[in-house]
């Protein structure tokens, strides 16, 4: 039995490779990586790998991470510049260092010493947005990321990829490639990724806390509505003001569900027989 389930509609490429290689016996985190990386490699998502908003500075800096639901190893880049697939950068720090992240400079050393190409990761189109941007003086905007989740046979992983925010200060980094926040898998109970401003995501460790509920009994879906109204109301009881915030989850029996705390949050899923389907969530009333 397999299952994938990732974040946006935009993620229905990497969701139909993912399945793809999961339906050919591919274990999940070869899956993980390839469905990931073909929303990396598509110029048209402005928030995730090649072609995306780059920071103040005209620098595009991603972040990405990887870990296994079976031995709870992890891998993370944040900040890295030049590299087109930063979900592959991640999984090599997982699997060939002892460290669970790298940043910067060293992150990108680390990529060109493991072979990874290094290219131009802005696009024309991109450029021309960003100079009209820094001349309109408007601060930073959206903050979408692939967030996914993979299960095969009992066997889990999870995986994120974004270039953050746009227009963000060089060196910002979001919740996504941090563990518990952006995304978290446990074999022994499934696997949950979240999406939105990472500054509030990241607050309430969001991805953590859904797992955390499955652990203890309680639905995918009920999990992932419980751990976006967790953060909602304490970033509020804080006295802020909640910003985008939005979870997918999915069980260890390949059971899934998603929440959010806003409009026009949907997600993609698939399985075995299943095929890759958008899934629209309506907002909690919180």
């Amino acid at each position: 039995m397999w299952r994938v389930i990732a974040t946006w509609p935009f993620s229905q490429p990497g969701v139909q490779e993912a399945a793809r290689f999961l339906k050919d016996g591919s274990c999940v985190l070869d899956a993980l990586e390839h469905g990931i990386c073909a929303v990396e490699d598509d110029p048209t998502v402005d928030s995730v790998g090649f072609g995306s908003f780059p920071n103040q500075d005209g620098q595009l800096e991603l972040d990405a991470a990887m870990m296994d639901g079976d031995t709870m190893r992890l891998g993370a880049v944040a900040a890295l510049q030049g590299t087109k697939n930063p979900i592959r950068v991640a999984r090599a720090v997982m699997e060939k260092t002892q460290h669970t992240m790298l940043v910067g400079a060293g992150a990108q050393a680390f990529a060109q010493a493991q072979g990874f190409e290094q290219v131009d990761m802005l696009t024309q189109e991109i450029r021309e947005k960003w100079e009209k941007r820094k001349k309109e003086e408007t601060g930073c905007f959206g903050h979408d990321t692939v967030g996914m989740v993979t299960l095969r046979d009992g066997h889990m992983a999870a995986g994120t990829s974004t270039s953050g925010t746009a227009m963000k200060i060089p060196g910002r980094v979001g919740d996504s490639p941090l563990i518990g926040s952006g995304f978290y898998v446990d074999n022994l109970v499934g696997g949950a990724t979240a999406t939105g401003w990472g500054e509030d995501i990241m607050r309430g460790c969001t991805s953590y806390a859904a797992v955390e509920y499955m652990r203890e009994g309680y639905s995918a879906q009920e999990a992932a509505e419980k751990a976006v109204a967790r953060t909602h109301r304490l970033i509020a009881s804080k006295g802020k003001k909640p910003e985008n915030i939005a979870v997918v989850c999915m069980d260890k029996q390949g059971r899934f569900g998603a929440a959010a705390n806003h409009e026009n949050f949907a997600y993609v899923a698939a399985g075995d027989h299943d095929p890759v389907t958008v899934h629209p969530v309506t907002p909690l009333k919180l």
